[in-house]
């Protein structure tokens, strides 16, 4: 393996490496193309995120944040369908991430969540048809986000002309990527493989109705920062229940631990650098390979952000309640969902035997 392919492996992939050194020299030669592969990685972002800042103002820099989420997965990811129709539902994807989200803020939290269900429904039905690819945790990520921080007047036409421009770079390193890759499935496919009975099926129906319901619940209490839930709830949202419960203990114990680690850094260092607990958050999950200590980096930049405006103690206490009643909210409804629908199949197959 050249330096070149060791430096695309993910985490596992690399400290997969780190275990089977069978002597020092070559450990430390895979521990420092890790290091280094971190070290580009988040000066790339920085870099990347502050070209976006300044381009469409600082507001908006939450677009670079998304554009590179959606470069970084799609540039390996496919859609697992005709390369011609998958291009075309990429640009589809950001479209309805640039105008639904910022449509359904307008919106009472009712209304907005039954946009958000039908976004969410063409996302998730033609985006994530493999659940295993894990593309949710871009296109439902990138939607919430850019829910969360919506902006209106100049700095929304300024974000329009943001993502139009993450489309056209997506859409022409997906194409590039993925030109050469022979697929005998299309949209037509997806739309016949779609299946209430199957697991994926309900997955996907969890994903799109459980996510906007979490958000909308949040809102109708009042409670800021009501992505929070909906990225708590869409992270634990997974095909097989035993994943799931998996899911929320590590999302609630790993926030936990986050708002710990978090608080000793915010009293023992000065606040001119509390920006930089957020930076130390993002290298911290660059290391993570298991999604325990992504949580609990995560909530390093989450909290770095909020407790700006909410201070310690409230963003604290948002970040705690929202993750903990996404999670927990998900999970039961996931099980009631699975429950009907079992349920429904056995009064179906009643029926027939009769």
């Amino acid at each position: 393996m050249t330096f070149y392919q060791e430096l695309q492996l993910n985490q596992a992939g690399s400290k997969n490496l780190l275990k089977k050194s069978e002597t020092l020299k070559e450990k430390l030669y895979h521990m420092w193309v890790y290091l280094v592969k971190v070290a580009v990685t988040m000066a790339f972002c920085f870099f990347f995120v502050s070209i976006f800042s300044i381009l469409f103002g600082k507001e908006n820099s939450i677009v670079g944040v998304v554009v590179l989420l959606c470069l970084m997965v799609f540039r390996n990811a496919d859609l697992g369908i005709h390369i011609g129709q998958s291009t075309m539902l990429l640009a589809l994807f950001f479209v309805i991430m640039t105008v639904c989200p910022h449509l359904a803020n307008q919106f009472s939290p009712v209304l907005g969540m039954l946009l958000n269900i039908a976004a969410l429904a063409v996302l998730i039905l033609f985006g994530c048809h493999n659940p295993f690819m894990f593309n949710q945790s871009t296109l439902v990520l990138g939607y919430l986000l850019l829910y969360g921080y919506d902006v209106t007047g100049k700095s929304y036409q300024m974000r329009l002309v943001g993502m139009a421009l993450g489309a056209a770079l997506t859409c022409f390193v997906f194409y590039r990527n993925h030109k050469n890759r022979t697929y005998k499935r299309n949209l037509k496919d997806l739309i016949q493989e779609f299946d209430i009975t199957s697991s994926r099926t309900k997955w996907q129906i969890c994903q799109i109705l459980c996510v906007p319901i979490v958000l909308c619940i949040a809102e109708l209490c009042n409670m800021p920062r009501a992505m929070w839930a909906g990225i708590a709830a869409m992270s634990a949202i997974l095909p097989f229940m035993e994943d799931m419960h998996y899911r929320v203990r590590k999302r609630i114990v790993g926030n936990i631990a986050g708002v710990i680690c978090f608080t000793v850094l915010y009293f023992l260092l000065p606040s001119s650098i509390y920006a930089y607990i957020g930076i130390l958050g993002g290298i911290g999950v660059g290391f993570s390979a298991q999604y325990g200590w992504q949580a609990v980096f995560n909530t390093f930049g989450a909290l770095a952000i909020a407790a700006e405006t909410y201070g310690l103690q409230g963003a604290v206490s948002l970040r705690v309640i929202q993750n903990v009643f996404g999670v927990v909210f998900a999970l039961a409804f996931c099980v009631i969902f699975y429950w009907f629908m079992s349920k429904k199949k056995e009064s179906e197959m009643t029926v027939h035997a009769e």
